[in-house]
C-alpha cells in the first residue's frame, strides 16, 4: 500500500465526513467521499454515559470536537436530566451515575425539587429523582456534517454526489470502487453506509425505528428561547418509559411515547408534525468497525449513532493510519460475531452434553450463539464446593479452539505470542497476543501435539481473527477453527486424578489418550485453583465421554460456579479486566512474558516496563457486598479507579471484585470504597 493511499469513504453522512476530516488531519488526503448526505437533525441527542466504557469515550470525543467546530453550533451543552418515577429505574440511575464517575463523566444525583428547577416543565410530584448530566447536549448533525466537510477539502479531500454500485478487486483486495458515472481507484474502501453487501458481507444490523413528534407553538416556552439558540433547558429521558423531550425553540420534540402527566404542558399540546427516527443497530447495540475478513483494504464503519461519530472517526483513522486504535475496540470489532449468532440472541448452537445437561435440569445462557450451563438445580454455591472438595466436570465447549498447523506453526506462533513454544510435543504454554504498542489483545493456552501440530486454546472469536490476519503468504501455517466439530470438558477438583488415573499428573502438560474407550487430547491445567484437566474429543463421543465421567460419580457444574472460582483463584478475562488499553504488566501477567526468546509481536513496545515500572494496576479487593462491575472505587473519598469484574467466592465467604487502581493504592490492606447504588461498600485490596 502507498504511504498515502486512496481512500473511498461510501456514504457522506456524518460519519463519512467526520472520517474524512479525521484521516486528512492525520496526512491521508487522497480521500474521495461518495454520495448524498443523509445528516438528520432529528432528534439530535447526545447523553454521553454508557455502561461501555469505549462507547463512553466515543461520545465525549464527539461532544468535544463538535463544541469547537467553526461556524454556527454543531453542539449546544444544554445537559441532560433523566429522571425515574419507580424505584427500580431510581437504582438506575444510581447504576448510571456509578458509570459516569467511572469513566471521568461529570454528573450529579438531583432531588425532585431540583429535577424541577433545572426542567420548570417538569412535574417534579411524579419524579423520585434524576441524574443530571451538565457536559451532554444537542447535536445539530447537518451542521456538523458541513464543518467536517469543509475541514477535509480544505485539505484535499473530495466529495461526490454518487451513489457506489460495486466495488473493484484484485488478488484479494480492493482495487477501486465503481459508481454510474465512472470508477474511483482506491487502496482503501470504507463502508459508512451498506457497501458491504457490495462484497458479500452480511453485517447484523437491527435498525430501530420510532416516532417523533415536534408540537405546535407552546405558550409555556414562549420567549425562553431564539431561532439561534434553539434549546436552553436540558434534554429530558424518563427512563421509566423511554419517553424523551427536547426543545426546538417554542416548540417540543417528543420520542418514543408522550407521558403528558410528567411533562403538563403537553396535556393540551397540539402536534405539527410526525416522522420516523430510524437508529442503526446491532444484537448487542454496538458498532460494527474492521476490516473485511476476506477482503484487504475493505473496511466497514457502521451501526454508528451520531453521538459516537466523531469518536468512531478518530478511532477508525488512527487503526487505518497508525496501524491499530488507541481505545480498545474489542466490543466493536465485526468479527465478535460468530456467523450463527448474527441476527439473534437466543442460543442456536448446542454442545454434544445438552440432552444430558437438561435431563438434569440445567439452567441455561447464551454465549456466541451456543447455550451453555449456568447453573444446576444443586445451585451454584454447592457446585462450586464439591469442585474445592471432591471432583466436578464443566462443559467449556463454547471456548473457541483452533488448530495451527503446517512446517511454519511454530515460528508462527513464536513471532505471535509471548511465550516460547519450542519445546518438546506434550507440553503446554499459557501465553499472550499483543498489539505493536505492547497491549494486551488476548491469552492463548498453546499445546504442542507434535512437531507441526499445535492445539489453541482462545480467549474469544478476535483472537481467531488476529491470527488470520497475521498469516504468512507462502502457505506454510494453516489454522482451522475446531470448534463447531469438537467438545471440552474441564475436569476439576482435589479428586480428579482418582477419576483418571492413567493420564498424566505434570502441570501444563498435553497428551492425546484415552478415557475409557473415547480418545481425547488431555490438556493437565486448571483456571479455577484446582488440579484437572481439559479434555477434548471430536463432537460425535462427547456424549460418550460425558457418559463416561458421570459413570465415575463426578458431580456437574455451571458457568457460575466456574466464574466464581475462576475469581477466587486469580483468574483474569481479556476483554473484561483487561483490554488493549493496559499491558502485560499493568494486568498482573508478566509472567507469560518471555522476552529472552527472540522477537514477538509487540516486544518493542515493552522495552523498559515491567512491574515495578507501572502506574496503574489490576488490583484485587475483598468486600461485604457484591458488586457488579464498572463502578467507581474511590481512595481518601476521591474516585480512583473502577471495578472490572466482581463477584461471591463461594468457598472463601466473601464478595471478590477486581479493579484498576494507581499503583500507589495498589498495596495489600489498602481501604477502599465502591460506589454501588448511591452507597459508599466498604472493602480492601488484597
Amino acid at each position: 500500500m502507498a504511504a498515502r493511499p486512496r481512500v473511498v469513504v461510501v456514504g457522506a453522512g456524518l460519519l463519512g465526513c467526520a472520517l474524512a476530516d479525521e484521516l486528512t488531519e492525520r496526512g491521508w488526503t487522497d480521500v474521495t467521499v461518495l454520495g448524498v448526505s443523509e445528516a438528520d437533525d432529528h432528534p439530535g441527542l447526545v447523553f454521553r454515559t454508557h455502561s461501555d466504557r469505549t462507547l463512553t469515550e466515543f461520545a465525549k470525543y464527539t461532544v468535544e470536537k463538535y463544541g469547537g467546530l467553526d461556524g454556527e453550533w454543531c453542539f449546544n451543552p444544554v445537559g441532560s436530566l433523566e429522571v425515574a418515577t419507580g424505584p427500580e429505574r431510581f437504582e438506575e440511575l444510581e447504576q448510571r451515575h456509578g458509570w459516569a464517575t467511572s469513566w471521568g463523566v461529570r454528573a450529579y444525583l438531583r432531588t425532585p425539587h431540583e429535577c424541577t428547577d433545572l426542567h420548570p416543565l417538569l412535574d417534579g410530584t411524579r419524579v423520585l429523582g434524576g441524574l443530571h448530566v451538565p457536559g451532554d447536549g444537542l447535536l445539530h448533525a447537518r451542521r456538523a456534517a458541513e464543518a467536517q466537510a469543509r475541514r477535509a477539502k480544505a485539505r484535499g479531500a473530495r466529495f461526490a454526489t454518487e451513489d457506489v454500485v460495486a466495488i473493484d478487486r484484485s488478488g484479494g483486495r480492493v482495487t477501486g470502487v465503481v459508481t454510474a458515472t465512472g470508477r474511483f481507484r482506491a487502496d482503501v474502501v470504507v463502508s459508512c453506509a451498506g457497501a458491504g453487501e457490495l462484497v458479500g458481507l452480511t453485517l447484523p444490523r437491527v435498525p430501530l425505528a420510532h416516532e417523533y413528534t415536534i408540537t405546535a407553538p407552546l405558550p409555556q416556552l414562549a420567549g425562553d428561547n431564539d431561532e439561534h439558540v434553539q434549546a436552553g433547558k436540558p434534554v429530558l429521558r424518563h427512563l421509566d418509559t423511554g419517553m424523551y423531550v427536547r426543545e426546538h425553540v417554542d416548540r417540543l420534540g417528543v420520542g418514543v411515547a408522550v407521558a403528558a402527566g410528567l411533562v403538563p404542558a403537553l396535556r393540551d399540546a397540539g402536534f405539527e408534525t410526525t416522522t420516523t427516527v430510524t437508529l442503526a443497530g446491532t444484537p448487542d447495540g454496538r458498532p460494527l468497525l474492521g476490516e473485511h475478513p476476506g477482503l484487504d483494504g475493505f473496511w466497514v464503519a457502521e451501526a454508528v449513532r451520531a453521538e459516537h461519530s466523531a469518536g468512531v472517526a478518530r478511532e477508525l483513522a488512527r487503526w487505518l493510519v497508525d496501524g491499530q486504535p488507541s481505545l480498545a475496540l474489542h466490543g466493536c470489532d465485526l468479527a465478535r460475531f460468530a456467523p450463527s449468532s448474527r441476527f439473534t440472541a437466543d442460543p442456536v448452537r448446542t454442545s454434544p452434553f445438552h440432552e444430558r445437561q437438561v435431563e438434569l435440569g440445567a439452567h441455561f445462557g447464551s454465549v456466541d450463539g451456543w447455550a451453555r450451563p449456568e447453573r444446576y438445580p444443586s445451585e451454584a454455591a454447592a457446585e462450586a464446593l464439591v469442585t474445592r472438595e471432591r471432583v466436578a466436570m464443566f462443559d467449556l465447549t463454547s471456548v473457541p479452539r483452533l488448530a495451527v498447523t503446517g512446517p511454519g506453526a511454530l515460528p508462527f506462533l513464536q513471532a505471535m505470542t509471548t511465550g516460547d513454544h519450542a519445546k518438546a510435543p506434550g507440553t503446554v504454554t499459557e501465553t499472550l497476543l499483543l498489539g505493536e504498542d505492547g497491549g494486551v489483545r488476548g491469552c492463548l493456552t498453546v499445546a504442542r501435539l507434535g512437531a507441526d501440530r499445535f492445539h489453541v486454546g482462545a480467549g474469544g472469536r478476535l483472537d481467531f481473527d488476529w491470527l488470520r490476519r497475521h498469516l504468512p503468504g507462502d502457505g506454510t501455517v494453516q489454522i482451522h477453527d475446531t470448534t463447531p466439530g469438537t467438545c471440552c470438558i474441564g475436569l476439576w477438583g482435589p479428586l480428579a486424578g482418582a477419576v483418571l488415573p492413567e493420564l498424566s499428573t505434570t502441570d501444563l502438560s498435553a497428551e492425546e489418550t484415552h478415557v475409557g474407550d473415547v480418545p481425547v487430547v488431555a490438556l493437565r491445567l486448571s483456571t479455577v485453583g484446582e488440579p484437572g484437566w481439559e479434555l477434548h474429543t471430536t463432537a460425535d463421543l462427547g456424549r460418550r465421554l460425558w457418559d463416561t465421567l458421570r459413570s465415575h460419580g463426578v458431580a456437574v457444574a455451571g458457568h457460575q460456579a466456574f466464574a466464581a472460582l475462576r475469581l477466587e483463584a486469580g483468574g483474569r478475562t481479556p476483554g473484561v479486566d483487561f483490554t488493549t488499553e493496559h499491558d502485560p504488566y499493568e494486568a498482573g501477567l508478566g509472567d507469560a512474558v518471555r522476552r529472552d526468546k527472540g522477537y514477538f509481536l509487540g516486544r518493542d513496545a515493552l522495552a523498559g516496563r515491567s512491574a515495578e515500572t507501572v502506574s496503574r494496576r489490576l488490583t484485587r479487593l475483598t468486600t461485604g457486598t457484591v458488586v457488579l462491575g464498572k463502578e467507581p472505587v474511590y481512595v481518601e473519598g476521591r474516585a480512583a479507579g473502577y471495578v472490572t469484574s466482581a463477584g461471591y467466592g463461594y468457598t472463601l465467604g466473601r464478595a471478590i471484585a477486581y479493579a484498576w487502581l494507581p499503583v500507589e493504592y495498589s498495596g495489600p490492606g489498602t481501604p477502599v470504597e465502591i460506589g454501588h447504588f448511591g452507597e459508599r461498600v466498604p472493602g480492601r485490596v488484597g
